[in-house]
């Protein structure tokens, strides 16, 4: 039988990185492709821990153009938010959805997310 291994934690800091580079590099980890036993049907014992995602940055336009909308499925019911504002409610949000946008779209996508810690703040020992 096979032991259980123990979880790796892995922390990033998002200090002055710029949000779809950032991500894309999280999502490569909690997929598990930069271990050396990656199987892509698995979901791999690795907690990332992400912090400082208040000092993270985008560039151009994108806090005053870019959109983040959901509908509702009824006429009309085109619901949308500004990035500034959401990044003020909370950061967590807006890296959260663009992590979960850069990780396959299956069965595990969910249980790769339950994975991911953010903190909006420095984390402090």
């Amino acid at each position: 039988m096979k032991q259980k291994e123990k979880q790796k934690n892995i922390e990033l800091d998002a200090k002055g990185k710029i949000l779809g580079r950032f991500a894309s590099e999280v999502a490569t980890v909690l997929r598990g492709k930069k271990s050396a036993d990656f199987v892509p049907y698995l979901v791999p014992d690795i907690i990332v821990n992400v912090f400082n995602l208040e000092k993270i940055k985008v560039t151009g336009k994108k806090p005053e153009q870019k959109l983040y909308w959901h509908y509702s499925g009824y006429p009309g019911g085109i619901k949308s938010e500004r990035y500034k504002d959401v990044f003020e409610k909370d950061p967590t949000i807006v890296f959260r959805k663009a992590v979960w946008g850069m990780l396959p779209k299956n069965k595990l996508r969910a249980r790769m997310m339950k994975r991911l810690r953010l903190y909006s703040k420095e984390i402090t020992k």
